[in-house]
């Protein structure tokens, strides 16, 4: 696996750099949000994490500029900057997990793993519902024959709903499965990510099958409309 740190904090890259090489990964280095910028455009990473605090460019930006290039590469930010308004903009700009400064290696190295995790070939599942499918090894998705790209977090997202096709999933069960166990289930970043599922899935189609149920939640119809 190789990885993208882009931070400028230099006790922290050490740390981080010596514990992912020391669990097999490659890890690049930028201490500018130009630089990563520069690297993360021309060459790809299983994973990029980024600070927010950057020189030259924010971590907010850089993501936002990744995304528009990438949409499927996942990115961790990784900063001291907790609210929940930071952790929404930047789930909002695409980014997929967010862990606050100062944390423990241990749970910062599953996240990445959990981000990274592939099915191993022979094990490839196909969710389907209604015209949807979703190969779970290939990380291809397609409605009606058309391709459609989703991020890290909406593929997440998607397999969710899919594993539980025609049951209504609760917003804090969402969060729980798809961010994690200590995400903050008070903000709307639940349903920011169902409305980008909707923009792809939904809107281009004649039916749609992600449906709010008023006071409950959501859930992916087989059948649309029923």
């Amino acid at each position: 696996m190789k990885l993208l740190l882009v931070e400028d904090e230099l006790k922290v890259v050490a740390i981080l750099k010596m514990g992912f090489e020391e669990e097999g990964y490659e890890v690049e280095v930028a201490f500018d949000g130009k630089v990563g910028q520069h690297l993360a455009l021309q060459n790809k990473y299983d994973v990029i994490l980024l600070d927010i605090g950057l020189p030259y460019l924010n971590g907010y930006e850089l993501c936002e500029q990744i995304r528009r290039r990438d949409a499927t590469v996942p990115i961790l930010m990784l900063t001291a900057l907790g609210t929940t308004d930071n952790k929404v903009d930047a789930f909002q700009l695409g980014a997929d997990d967010y862990v606050v400064k100062p944390f423990a290696f241990r749970e910062l190295l599953a996240r990445v793993q959990a981000l990274t995790r592939r099915a191993s070939p022979g094990s490839a599942v196909e969710l389907v519902a209604a015209d949807l499918e979703l190969n779970t090894h290939t990380k291809v998705v397609r409605r009606a024959g058309q391709l459609i790209t989703l991020t890290a977090r909406e593929f997440a997202l998607l397999q969710l709903l899919l594993l539980h096709k025609n049951e209504v999933l609760a917003r804090p069960f969402i969060a729980e499965k798809v961010w994690s166990l200590t995400f903050d289930t008070g903000t709307n970043v639940v349903d920011v990510y169902i409305n980008y599922l909707r923009a792809k899935i939904d809107k281009p189609f004649a039916t749609a099958l992600i449906q709010t149920v008023v006071g409950m939640g959501y859930v992916l119809r087989d059948e649309p409309g029923v």
